[in-house]
């Protein structure tokens, strides 16, 4: 319901009973009148009701009953004196809408250690625990800079434009099946963590109703307004053609004169189907075929080399699950992640221009490298290997993705 709403509102029991007595005065307007008063005490809500069923019986009806529509338009106009105008309190039950500017928004806070265990109940079975996505249902985080990718993913980090639309939405529609049954502050805690899956903000940040307008969304000026009126529409709105829109066709020339199927060597079309011979037939059946000779066996190099692109490209697959955050390869660039291009044997927190959460900046310090037995135990458990990291990824348990990933991973380095 729009906040701008000027007209009154009634409720809708009222609404459903004054159309109830009005169908019934309809109804009961062409029949005997005695018949009617018999009926009328079931109807004594309606003026209009009571109205027909006094009226005094004649002796005989003269002429046919009054059409229905002269009696409805017979009956007294104006409120019947149903219902009630609905109240502020029961219209604002309704009005839940929040706008960008933040006008609807209820009073509250929610901090992001709060939302970390609200979403972890409430939203993970379908958005993962740390916001990347399980199968078909959306990732909430990740995807900055592939908005012009193939296939980008839009996420609240890379695509929304305002943050009261993610608030309003988790209000309104979240969780799934279970709908309007968070509180407002467990709103802005979910909203807090959500932010912080997408790196906006620290993870001791509280979420309020106070700060909510300094909270800016990366793609907010990636919109612009709906300008179709002017831009588009008018170029479908011309008068069409209905006669003489083209001149009519005429045959210029006939393939018979161009010459145009081409002759084998010997004069024949091209293609022509050879004749058929029963005899070639059968003995092309009859005699089996020469055995193939068998294939050489594969030399221990090329085994390996085949073992090794199987391993590749099952990291490739893997490494989808990164994807959203991570870009490796040629002109890859730092997104919600750093890039990692040469990241095997590199120093943990190397890469220039990225903000690094604490835990790996105190890892840097520490001397650490990400040589193979490093990556396989953070992928493994990322916040197990590494405490106090901003890493949105529950890690990947089989031994044998890790090893993928990180083949792919070094064979992708520039």
């Amino acid at each position: 319901m729009s906040k701008s709403s000027e007209f009154p509102v009634f409720l809708f029991g009222a609404g459903l009973l004054t159309g109830a007595t009005l169908t019934a005065a309809v109804t009961l307007a062409g029949r005997n009148v005695n018949e009617i008063g018999d009926l009328a005490r079931f109807a004594v809500a309606s003026p209009a009701v009571a109205q027909i069923a006094a009226a005094p019986a004649p002796a005989a009806p003269a002429a046919a009953p009054a059409p229905a529509a002269a009696v409805v338009a017979d009956l007294p106009q104006g409120p019947l004196g149903l219902g009630r105008p609905a109240l502020p309190e029961e219209i604002a039950a309704w009005d839940v809408a929040v706008l960008p500017d933040g006008t609807g928004l209820r009073p509250g806070s929610g901090s992001v250690a709060d939302g970390e265990e609200l979403f972890i109940e409430k939203c993970a079975a379908c958005h993962g625990d740390f916001a990347e996505g399980i199968d078909q249902w959306p990732p909430l985080a990740g995807g900055v800079g592939s908005l012009t990718d193939r296939r980008p993913v839009k996420t609240v980090g890379s695509y929304w434009p305002y943050l009261s639309t993610l608030w309003d939405y988790v209000h309104r529609s979240m969780p799934f099946g279970a709908a309007q049954t968070l509180t407002v502050d467990d709103t802005y805690a979910i909203t807090a963590y959500i932010l912080y899956s997408n790196g906006l903000v620290e993870d001791d940040f509280v979420l309020t109703h106070e700060n909510f307008g300094t909270i800016t969304l990366p793609n907010a000026d990636g919109f612009r307004p709906d300008d179709r009126d002017v831009a588009e529409y008018p170029l479908f709105r011309a008068e069409p053609c209905m006669t003489d829109c083209r001149p009519a066709p005429e045959v210029s020339k006939r393939a018979a004169l161009l010459a145009v199927t081409p002759t084998d060597p010997n004069g024949k079309p091209a293609g022509t189907i050879p004749a058929f011979s029963t005899a070639s037939a059968v003995q092309s059946v009859v005699a089996p075929a020469a055995p193939a000779a068998p294939a050489a066996p594969a030399t221990p190099a090329a085994a390996a080399a085949d073992s090794d692109a199987a391993l590749i490209a099952e990291g490739e697959k893997q490494f989808r699950k990164c994807a959203a955050c991570h870009k490796i390869g040629e002109g890859a660039t730092n997104g919600t992640g750093p890039h990692l291009n040469g990241i095997v044997g590199r120093p943990v927190g190397a890469v220039a221009g990225f903000a690094y959460s604490a835990g790996f900046k105190e890892a840097a310090a520490a001397g650490k490298v990400w040589d193979e037995a490093f990556l396989s135990a953070f992928l493994a458990d990322p916040k197990g290997a590494m405490p106090r990291n901003k890493m949105a990824f529950a890690g990947l348990k089989k031994d044998e993705e890790r090893a993928a990933v990180i083949a792919f991973l070094a064979a992708r380095a520039p």
